[in-house]
């Protein structure tokens, strides 16, 4: 049996349905900031539970493009988790600004009781991710934000369909980015991302800032980026959008399994589940012994598991210049070593599923 990782090929098995969206886009000729663009980003601002949603090109723009906004630049100190993906980090640096890493805690979001130590006064800013789609303790996270003046922009970009109590993720900072990216759980068919917020006056400015700061064709008040969501792509996102609420749902069950499946193995750590976090598992990954041998095994039995990610950023070569080193963020580290992560998507089948539990149990019974 092979369980792939990758949904696209059977999301996508009836491609017609989209092409139909699609052409009405080419023969109107409504590519840039057309009618689909404005009805997908209010269709997002009712799913997340916010006012205002901006449509930009990426999740990696929507980070950078709220933090610019907000008035982020150079010099500035903006906090961030050790283990998120490099597109966090890179929207932080493309603003000249300086990353300031904090380790994780056993939910793969960022320790709270380890952002106060960082802060100096040239930090600015706090970026926590909801890695893997749970949500960071933002709580924490927005009182230290008050007490030392900070804003606070969430990289939401794996948590779309997250709550922490009643609150969805993007609520609780001034801004919040999700991502679109292929492989996220509300996709399109390339890179596109969502900026949230509650403010008018921020949502105005990241209008402008997302194309080239022109108030008109022939008017620009600001220098801005070139970084807009595209029409065909906010038309495939229309078709999507729906089944945002099947997709988190099916997740959770398919998570809810593998812990009941794995709580009892020896060699295999499921991670805390905190309550009042409705985790999206836009990644499930565990702790394990042995890891890269079992992600032999797997594979070897058509089982396409993932490692997310080997190097922590702060071991990254690209952020040699930072003067991090080995041993600074311990629990980061350790897990880069130990994490695995399983297919947990909406399309697989029950007997998928099964079988995933089946060899992966099955690992640590014969070896």
């Amino acid at each position: 049996m092979k369980v792939p990782f990758s949904y696209l090929e059977r999301q996508f098995a009836d491609v017609d349905a989209y092409l139909e969206e699609i052409r009405s886009v080419v023969t109107q000729g409504d590519f840039t900031l057309g009618r689909a663009v404005s009805e997908f980003e209010s269709r997002f601002a009712d799913i997340s539970g916010i006012e205002h949603a901006v449509s930009v090109g990426s999740g990696t723009d929507a980070i950078a493009l709220s933090l610019h906004a907000l008035g982020i630049g150079p010099g500035d100190e903006v906090i961030t988790a050790a283990n998120t993906f490099i597109a966090t980090v890179g929207a932080i640096v493309q603003l000249h600004a300086r990353p300031v890493f904090v380790d994780s805690e056993d939910g793969f979001v960022i320790d709270c009781n380890k952002i106060e130590a960082a802060i100096t006064p040239r930090t600015r800013a706090i970026v926590p991710v909801h890695y893997t789609g749970n949500l960071a303790d933002m709580p924490r996270v927005m009182e230290l934000a008050r007490l030392h003046d900070l804003v606070v922009v969430e990289d939401a970009c794996q948590a779309i369909g997250g709550t922490l109590g009643d609150k969805p993720a993007g609520t609780w900072g001034a801004a919040a980015a999700f991502s679109l990216h292929p492989l996220k759980n509300l996709n399109v068919w390339g890179d596109a991302g969502v900026i949230v917020t509650r403010s008018v006056q921020l949502a105005a400015r990241l209008r402008l800032l997302r194309n080239h700061g022109l108030v008109n064709r022939d008017e620009v008040v600001m220098y801005g980026w070139n970084s807009r969501l595209d029409t065909i792509q906010a038309a495939v996102g229309n078709r999507l959008i729906g089944e945002t609420a099947f997709i988190t749902s099916r997740r959770i069950d398919v998570a809810a399994r593998y812990d009941a499946a794995f709580a009892d193995v020896t060699g295999i750590s499921v991670p805390r589940r905190r309550p009042g976090v409705k985790h999206v598992y836009h990644l499930y990954v565990l702790r394990v012994e042995r890891r890269d041998e079992l992600v032999a095994y797997l594979h070897e039995a058509g089982i396409e598991a993932k490692i997310h990610y080997p190097v922590p950023m702060h071991l990254q070569p690209a952020a040699r210049e930072l003067g991090y080193r080995e041993g600074d963020f311990p629990v980061a580290e350790a897990d880069a070593r130990s994490v695995i992560t399983l297919p947990a998507h909406q399309h697989l089948s029950d007997e998928e599923v099964d079988y995933t539990i089946e060899k992966t149990r099955a690992f640590f019974n014969e070896f």
